[in-house]
């Protein structure tokens, strides 16, 4: 078997692959053989058809699967001999199948990226650290108590932080569209929950009927609806206010909450918070080095991949909102949104598994028990978690790839330069980690 490899664009590669007459012949000749015992063709008896009669009548769908054997028995073996890690499906192309010559096919194929990687003198990630202030605490503690709270029926206009009930109907040019309506819709006013305008037209309204007017945003997520005015119909039928929770045996028990009084209350609000905030230090830090690290290290990701992920990442977002990519048209998180933290993705985490390879990172059997011994120790029953987390093999794998990226964390922390960057909690908000 002759094999060549060619560089075509970026990880594009063109494997020209070249088998030898002998090995189509050994396959045809075979098949041919297996036939002659079975076939019954009139004016022959069973086993003694002529192979030239056999050839006539079935050499056309034996040639066909011997070319297909041939290619699906040769394209591994002559990947795994090129050293060439493929990151799609080949697309083949038959070059020639002349059956008295040898079989030429070409595949085009994504290869992966050859990643070495490489640490900056010259970057800094940064290491984060999280301030509360007890203002921050007071702030928890009423956001508790209002989402903890009843809401009740008042007579007046809505105004906002209201919940109003509503029934509305959406038309554009008369026409009504998906997602449209609703019954019994119940809206906090001041939420942004709804699109620009919807609920600063409600502010001010008493229970009623009446008409509002607004306008899609142009990065609405369903691009057919994207900057474009709608008509709504709403029936106003009650507007309500919050009477806030109190810090009380009832909402102790329902924060599951081991607590006697206001202060031991605020004391587990605040230890609440600062655990919050240690894993926000790590996540927010761990984001920084990987951020520092895809700009030192520059390399492409396959495009197959990326598409890959783009379209998981799609899939996760319609059944967030209760779609399947079957029932959803393809306006709907349009794939292409999502190729930019797509390619963002697949880059990460090709430079992980390198950078595992190249700290030589293993996860040991006593490590992931290690874990699992402190995980336990949040749930009531420990053993019971213990004997039902054994038979969980895709939450295993998930605590050996969280305790794999711990290592690599304290690894890359003794050869990456960091500098300290300090948060209040109020602005945890405004980051996405």
């Amino acid at each position: 078997m002759k094999v060549s490899v060619k560089k075509l664009k970026d990880l594009e590669r063109k494997i020209t692959i070249s088998v030898p007459v002998e090995d189509y012949e050994s396959k045809f000749n075979s098949k041919i053989k297996n036939i002659k015992t079975k076939a019954k063709i009139d004016g022959f008896r069973k086993g003694n058809v002529p192979n030239d009669v056999l050839e006539q009548r079935y050499g056309q769908s034996i040639h066909a699967d011997v070319v297909n054997e041939l290619i699906q028995e040769s394209y591994p073996k002559a990947i795994t001999e090129n050293k060439v890690r493929p990151a799609s499906s080949p697309k083949v192309t038959i070059d020639s199948e002349d059956p008295k010559k040898p079989l030429t096919y070409s595949a085009i194929i994504e290869v992966f990226p050859e990643i070495k990687p490489k640490f900056s003198r010259w970057s800094s990630y940064e290491d984060f650290s999280i301030e509360i202030e007890d203002s921050d605490i007071d702030k928890a503690i009423a956001d508790i108590f209002k989402r903890y709270g009843d809401w009740k029926d008042v007579d007046r206009e809505a105004k906002l932080d209201d919940q109003v009930v509503i029934d509305f109907l959406g038309k554009i040019d008369g026409e009504e569209f998906e997602g449209n309506s609703a019954q019994d819709f119940k809206l906090i006013l001041g939420s942004k929950s709804m699109i620009p305008g919807f609920e600063d037209n409600i502010v001010g309204k008493k229970p009623s009927k009446f008409t509002i007017d607004c306008v899609f945003p142009e990065d609405y997520f369903k691009k057919d609806l994207a900057g474009v005015s709608a008509q709504f119909e709403i029936n106003l039928k009650n507007v309500q206010e919050i009477t806030e929770a109190k810090a009380d045996k009832e909402l102790y028990e329902k924060l599951q909450m081991e607590v006697k009084d206001q202060s031991e209350f605020t004391d587990e609000i605040t230890k609440r918070m600062k655990n919050e905030v240690a894993v926000q230090e790590k996540e927010l830090t761990k984001e920084s080095m990987y951020e520092t690290l895809l700009k030192t290290n520059s390399f492409k990701a396959p495009q197959a991949t990326v598409n890959e992920q783009a379209d998981l990442m799609r899939k996760d977002a319609l059944m967030r909102i209760g779609h399947t990519e079957e029932n959803a048209g393809d306006d709907l998180f349009p794939v292409d949104s999502f190729i930019e933290k797509a390619e963002k993705r697949v880059r990460l985490d090709l430079l992980f598994a390198e950078l595992v390879q190249h700290f030589e990172i293993k996860v040991e059997k006593k490590q992931i028990d290690d874990f699992i011994e402190e995980e336990s120790k949040r749930y009531k029953d420990p053993d019971q978690y213990k004997k039902w987390i054994t038979g969980q093999p895709q939450q295993l794998e998930q605590f050996r790839m969280i305790v794999l990226e711990e290592q690599l964390v304290e690894k890359l922390q003794n050869v990456l330069k960091s500098k300290k960057k300090v948060l209040k909690f109020s602005e945890l908000a405004d980051r996405q980690v």
